[in-house]
Order: C-alpha cells, then sequence, then structure tokens
C-alpha cells in the first residue's frame, strides 16, 4: 500500500523523486530569472554611474573652461592698471569703463566657476546614491543565489537517486548560483569603492569652494564673491517688490580686544558677529566680510524699520556674548542703484553712527 506517494518501507517512490527533482529546476530556474532581472537592474545602476562620471567631467572641463576666462579677464585688466600707472596720470572715463567692464567680466567668471563646482558636488552625491542602489542589487543577487543553493540541495539528498540528467541539470543551477554570489561580492567592493572615491572628491570641492569664495575664520563671503551675491540679490530685490537694506557693520574697539586678550579672542569676536547677524537674517541672505573687522549684509524683502529692528537685536546679541558693540549703517535700495553706491551710502551712515558713539564716550 503506498501511502502519500511513499512505498510502504517509507521511501519515496522513482516517480515521485523525479516530480520533486522537476520541480526544485523550476524553482531554481525562476530564481535564475529573479537573479537575472536584478543582474540587468544592476547594469542600469552602472550605465547610471557612468552617466553620473560623464556629467562630471563636463562640469570639470566646464570649470576649466570658466578659469581660463577669469585668468584671460584678469590678465587684461592688470594690463590696464599697468599701462595708467606707466602714464602716472589718472584713470580717464573711457579707462574707467573698460576697468569696470573688466571687473564685472572677471566676477561673472567666477560666479560661473562657482556653479560649475556645485554641480560637480551635486554629481558627485549622485553617483553615491547610485553606488548604494548597485550594493543593495548586489545584495539582492546574493541572496538570489543562495535561495537556488537551498532549492536544489533539497533534491540532491533523497535516499533514491533522482536520474543522471536531473542531477546534472541541478549541478549547473549550483555552478551559476555560485558565479552570482563571485560576481555579487565584486559588485559590492566595486560600490563601496565608488562611495569612497565620490565623498573624497566632494569633500575636495567642499574645500575649494570655502577656501575660494568664503572667509576662512568667520564663514562669510570673501569681498570678491560677496560683491557678486550682493549684486544678484539686488536684482532678486527688483524683480520682486524691489524692498532691499543694505547693513554695513563695524565692529567696535576690536583693536583693544586684540591687545588685551590676544587675537584668539578678536578672531572669537568677529565668528560671534558673523553667528549672530546670520541666525536673524534668510539664508540666502549675503554676509560679506568686507575688511578685517568691517561686514556688509544685504536684506531683501525688508523695510528700513524691520532691518533696524533686526540690527538692534543682534547688537544685543553680541554685547551679551563677546562684550564689544557694533556700529551699523543702513542704506536702503533705490531706482538706479549700484551695489557699489549702496555699500558707500552704507558706509557713510556706519561712520556716522561710529562717531555718535565716540562722542558719548
Amino acid at each position: 500500500m503506498h501511502i502519500n506517494g511513499r512505498n510502504g518501507d517509507g521511501h519515496d517512490s522513482p516517480g515521485n523523486l523525479k516530480a520533486r527533482a522537476r520541480e526544485a529546476i523550476l524553482s531554481a530556474q525562476r530564481a535564475l530569472l529573479a537573479a537575472q532581472t536584478s543582474a540587468d537592474s544592476d547594469q542600469s545602476a552602472a550605465d547610471a554611474d557612468q552617466t553620473s562620471s560623464d556629467a562630471d567631467q563636463a562640469a570639470s572641463t566646464s570649470d576649466q573652461r570658466a578659469a581660463d576666462h577669469e585668468q584671460l579677464a584678469s590678465d587684461r585688466d592688470q594690463a590696464i592698471a599697468d599701462r595708467d600707472h606707466a602714464a602716472s596720470t589718472g584713470l580717464t572715463p573711457a579707462s574707467e569703463r573698460d576697468y569696470l567692464a573688466t571687473r564685472d567680466e572677471r566676477e561673472m567668471m567666477s560666479f560661473e566657476r562657482l556653479e560649475s563646482r556645485l554641480e560637480r558636488l551635486t554629481t558627485s552625491a549622485e553617483r553615491e546614491v547610485t553606488a548604494t542602489h548597485r550594493d543593495a542589487n548586489a545584495q539582492q543577487r546574493d541572496v538570489t543565489g543562495s535561495m537556488r543553493d537551498a532549492s536544489s540541495s533539497a533534491v540532491a539528498g533523497p535516499s533514491t537517486p533522482a536520474p543522471e540528467a536531473l542531477l546534472k541539470e541541478l549541478e549547473d543551477v549550483r555552478a551559476q548560483a555560485a558565479a552570482d554570489r563571485a560576481v555579487a561580492a565584486a559588485d559590492r567592493a566595486r560600490a563601496a569603492m565608488d562611495r569612497a572615491n565620490a565623498a573624497r572628491e566632494r569633500a575636495k570641492l567642499e574645500a575649494e569652494l570655502r577656501s575660494a569664495h568664503l572667509d576662512e575664520l568667520t564663514g562669510a563671503y570673501r569681498r570678491e564673491m560677496g560683491q557678486l551675491a550682493l549684486s544678484h540679490e539686488i536684482d532678486r530685490a527688483r524683480r520682486s517688490d524691489g524692498r532691499f537694506v543694505l547693513a554695513f557693520v563695524d565692529v567696535d574697539r576690536l583693536k583693544e580686544v586684540n591687545d588685551r586678550d590676544g587675537h584668539a579672542a578678536g578672531d572669537r569676536v568677529l565668528q560671534v558677529v558673523v553667528r549672530e547677524i546670520r541666525s536673524h537674517l534668510r539664508s540666502f541672505d549675503p554676509i560679506i566680510r568686507y575688511g578685517g573687522d568691517e561686514f556688509v549684509a544685504g536684506l531683501g524683502g525688508t523695510d528700513l524699520e524691520e532691518a533696524q529692528r533686526r540690527f538692534e537685536k543682534i547688537g544685543i546679541a553680541i554685547e551679551g556674548d563677546a562684550k564689544v558693540g557694533i556700529s551699523v549703517g543702513l542704506a536702503v535700495l533705490v531706482p538706479d542703484d549700484t551695489p557699489d553706491r549702496l555699500t558707500e551710502r552704507a558706509d557713510a551712515a556706519m561712520l556716522q553712527v561710529k562717531a555718535r558713539h565716540h562722542s558719548t564716550e
């Protein structure tokens, strides 16, 4: 008598063994198809990584091209300055226009270089994400290979041997599973290397950006890039409601702090000043280190009264933390204003405030 497909002695019948073997092979083949789909996805991720790398190279080439243009503009600027110096005369109106045009060109090239570097940073981050996806796909392929091994092992151990052809097919499946796991391991190693390379590239570019455009001590814009950012925000304000206030900030008695407590203490004062200004402005409002103890900040979408209230709070916070005061001059954007004229008016207003401070001491 047969019970549940087994002989009376408890062993599987040959027919049942063949059926189980075929089912195991079908299961393994289905797993193989899933592994192939995962492999295709991995290839797509690899293609995306290559595309990202190509974009990174294009951005790098664009950055170099912008650097070449900036150097050319700088050379022309220097040539104008040298010619005027050799003639020992002041700049003529035409020379002044040439000089301003060259300076504007240099600033535009510097801005393009910044955009290119930021694009490279973005591409680097995308490459890291792609590498992570590739790593996940490799892991999935490894799991699928293990599943195929398990399916084939379930058939390889019955007490009655399966036909030779079935065993050969199962052995082929096992070999494919082992090969897939090896490929998955290689993919994981490659993905890890890609992530490390992307992280190094991003760190390098971020350092370049900081050194080229940001003041190392305070994190504010350096003067050249800051003036370009200021021009950009003025243009933004004119496209919006036209409201824009420029603040010219001077730190009071910083020299006394340096002389009394050392330059490290003076450096901390400057860091506190920028930190407090930034905490009361929007994230994209430009803050520029204009001189040793002078800063310029642009406030878009703000009127004079609101700017005054903000800098009163900033002054109180700075005095409470750094034990120094600040003198602040404010100037409101008017039609036909240039960044230079707006800065000059704010500077003049600051000098008046500073004079009042000295007269009351």
